[in-house]
């Protein structure tokens, strides 16, 4: 296979995990994630390494394959309706390992109201980073990594402004 047609297939790979998600789909998102050492590819002390890890915004690192699914079905039970749209998309493989980053602009709604079809929707905006494996099964997550991206206030360009002190706080 040429690069190109490699990182075609991550990006293939990373869109139908977004898919998913989207839809709710925990079968299509379980069948995403690597199995725990099943798929492992022996490093270089002849150990078997492949076990997936999570960390969601504001959350704990997950280890593991079960920890990390119940965590997308506990998310998908409690949200409504989510929507990523993608931007600065950037994909890198390097033989059997593929590194994808982004930024994933969320919109999402949680349980409705009373009342109401849909609950609030919220905007977030997220970087991302999702870590593949080449399997015989085609290219499965082995990690994914999101932190939020704190939106800048005008108390925080204000506190830029007076000596680079961040968050408002003044220096010392």
């Amino acid at each position: 296979m040429t690069p190109r047609t490699d990182i075609e297939a991550v990006e293939t790979a990373n869109t139908s995990f977004y898919e998913a998600l989207e839809r709710g789909d925990f079968e299509a998102v379980s069948d995403l994630w690597l199995h725990d050492h099943s798929d492992a590819v022996d490093n270089e002390d002849g150990d078997e390494t492949a076990t997936v890890s999570c960390v969601h915004p504001g959350w704990p690192a997950l280890s593991g394959r079960g920890e990390v699914l119940r965590s997308y079905a506990l998310i998908m039970a409690n949200t409504d309706y989510i929507q990523f749209f993608l931007t600065d998309v950037r994909v890198s493989v390097h033989a059997d390992t593929a590194l994808v980053s982004c930024t994933e602009n969320i919109l999402s709604g949680g349980p409705a109201e009373e009342g109401a079809d849909l609950g609030p929707l919220v905007g977030q905006l997220v970087v991302a980073t999702n870590v593949f494996r080449r399997t015989p099964g085609g290219w499965k997550l082995w990690s994914h990594h999101a932190s939020p991206v704190l939106a800048e206030t005008d108390d925080d360009e204000g506190a830029a402004g007076n000596g680079g002190a961040e968050g408002g706080e003044t220096p010392a």
